[in-house]
Parts: structure tokens; sequence; C-alpha cells
């Protein structure tokens, strides 16, 4: 199955995460020195990131999807390592014990 985005909704998927970055670092930031340090700019760069995988797992586009956006922008580091650790739980064999 394949699918095919507009350029419109791409944007505004990754728009929505990097809203979601901005607002983390904001959030915990203490000073202006914080807001412009390597580690904020990686934390919304990866929210955006985050704005296009989001897009890409979604079922409906709304304005309840804007805001999970958001959600999963700000909570960027952890969502990424919650699908690696998802997907690569799914990856190892299972045992027989687990398989009966």
């Amino acid at each position: 199955m394949t699918m095919i985005y507009d350029i419109a909704t791409v944007l505004h998927f990754i728009l929505m995460g990097m809203l979601g970055g901005v607002l983390y670092v904001l959030v915990w930031a203490k000073s202006v020195d914080d807001i412009v340090c390597f580690e904020s700019i990686r934390h919304i760069a990866i929210s955006a990131i985050v704005g296009f995988i989001y897009m890409v797992l979604h079922t409906e586009y709304g304005f309840q999807d804007s805001i999970m956006t958001i959600i999963a922008g700000y909570f960027g580091d952890d969502f990424i390592q919650a699908l690696v650790e998802r997907f690569m739980e799914n990856l190892k064999p299972k045992k027989a014990e687990e398989t009966e």
C-alpha cells in the first residue's frame, strides 16, 4: 500500500512537531544560552523528524492529530526511543515457552 502525501500535509506535521520541540526548549531553558545551545537545537530537529513519523503513523487528519503531533514533538527523544524499543521487541525471536 503506497501512501502519497501532499507537501502542505508534510509541512504541517513537521512544523507541529517542531512547535512541540520549541515548547520543550522554552519550558526547560533557564537562560537564553540554554535556548541556543546544541542540545536545544538537536531536540527541535528531532521533534521535526517525530512530526514526520507521526504523520506516517497516524490514522486520520484532524485537529486531534495536530495536538498529538505537538505532544509527540515535545517528547521527541522519548517518542523515538519508544518506537525503537517496540520494533526491536518485535524483531526478537520468540522463545518456545512464549509461543504456546
